[in-house]
């Protein structure tokens, strides 16, 4: 486990495929919680992975940092502190200053050029 004041890495499975770095293409599949355990969202839910670009900011900086390094086929919990993800504004069903937790599979990466 790797633990900084804003997110904290878990690999429930480190994958053996290629390695996410900035600028790379990742597709995932997410569950995204509160810390009371309530789903905000979930790709798993609607059948359909998630692309983004890692590092450019596309997603919340929590992603960014915490999805660096991880290999395709790994499974890794993300805590997010509030400053990494909504902050004191929130958003939809997330309310302001909350802690964010995101199961994340890596199921692909495209190298950046």
């Amino acid at each position: 486990m790797d633990t900084n004041t804003s997110v904290t890495r878990e690999d429930v499975v480190v994958g053996e495929g290629t390695e996410a770095a900035r600028g790379d293409m990742l597709t995932v599949h997410y569950v995204g919680r509160l810390t009371d355990g309530k789903v905000f969202d979930s790709s798993v839910d609607r059948n359909t992975p998630f692309d983004f670009t890692l590092g450019v900011g596309q997603v919340i900086k929590g992603w960014d940092e915490g999805m660096i390094g991880m290999r395709v086929g790994g499974k890794r919990v993300l805590t997010i502190s509030p400053e990494y993800a909504y902050g004191s504004t929130g958003i939809g069903a997330i309310p302001p200053n909350s802690t964010l937790v995101f199961e994340v599979e890596l199921l692909d990466v495209k190298k950046s050029q």
